[in-house]
């Protein structure tokens, strides 16, 4: 919908594409899908969900066998966004490099955009 013709709205990290691939088995989804909503220090959340079915208006991003869906109203804030998943000795999870956004809380939950 906000896309770039060609190009896609998200990128996965070879380590998301396994974590992401992984989680689509264990569960029998048919991908994770991304959006934000009002919450945390900053403003805004990330929000990540297990998909049994793809929503027609959803961005759908698949890189090999992971397949990422991005809720309609998350679209224009995830442009250009690479997606991680790290994994250190206090924890493991997905981290989003997002160029729109203009500053984040110190635990890193949650953002606040650009204008």
């Amino acid at each position: 919908m906000f896309g770039i013709p060609g190009k896609a709205a998200v990128t996965l990290t070879p380590m998301a594409i396994r974590q992401i691939a992984g989680l689509m088995a264990e569960k029998g989804s048919e991908g994770l899908r991304i959006g934000v909503k009002k919450g945390g220090c900053a403003g805004m959340e990330y929000t990540m969900d297990y998909v049994t079915s793809v929503n027609p208006l959803d961005e759908v991003v698949e890189q090999d066998g992971a397949r990422v869906l991005i809720a309609p109203m998350a679209q224009m804030f995830l442009i250009g966004t690479e997606i991680d998943y790290e994994v250190d000795l206090l924890h493991a999870g997905f981290k989003f490099r997002n160029p729109n956004v203009a500053e984040a809380c110190g635990c890193g939950e949650s953002i606040k955009f650009k204008e």
